[in-house]
Order: structure tokens, then C-alpha cells, then sequence
């Protein structure tokens, strides 16, 4: 089980694209994203991005950011349901950290 002292704050997407990166969905349309906030664990490093404008039902989505061998990024879903718990857990932890006086 991982930590919060076990993550790195990354920036590595948002010194790439900027605060905001365009992703597009299954028809194929634009869709504007906000970075909301990047980390690296064990030297693999996950996103946790908003919709710029978000509807009722949308939350933020992680996903697995990888580098190229030409040195881009590329975001991935994360297929696997112990890595997105635990991703998704330490972002949690991130956002709303505990306060260990209560």
C-alpha cells in the first residue's frame, strides 16, 4: 500500500501544454480539460484532469501519463483496478488531505 509520502508533485503536463490541454471523445469532438493536479509514484506519472466546463453527472478523470521515446506525452486510461484505487486514493489524499489534530 502506498502513502502520500511515497508520491512526487509533477508538473509535466502542465509545463507541456499550459493549465488546460484538449483531449477528444468517442465522436471524435473536442473536449477542453483543466489539469487539476499531476504526481509521480515509483516513477510513473498520473494526471487527474476536470472538464473545463463540467456537466451534473462528470467528475475528474486520472489517467496514466507516459513519455515517449520522441519525448511527448501521451495520456492513458488506467485498465487496471488495483493501479486506478490507488491513484485515485493518493489524489484524494492530495485534494483533501486529513488533519491529524482531530
Amino acid at each position: 500500500m502506498y502513502r502520500i509520502s511515497d508520491v512526487t508533485p509533477s508538473q509535466q503536463l502542465r509545463e507541456a501544454f499550459g493549465d488546460d490541454i484538449i483531449l477528444y471523445d468517442e465522436q471524435q469532438e473536442s473536449v477542453v480539460y483543466r489539469i487539476v493536479s499531476e504526481f509521480t509514484l515509483q516513477g510513473q506519472g498520473y494526471a487527474m484532469l476536470e472538464k473545463a466546463k463540467p456537466g451534473k453527472e462528470d467528475e475528474p478523470e486520472i489517467f496514466r501519463v507516459t513519455k515517449e521515446t520522441d519525448g511527448s506525452l501521451t495520456l492513458q486510461t488506467i485498465e487496471d483496478d488495483d493501479e486506478w484505487e490507488t491513484v485515485s486514493e493518493l489524489f484524494d489524499e492530495l485534494t483533501f488531505p486529513a488533519d491529524e489534530q482531530l
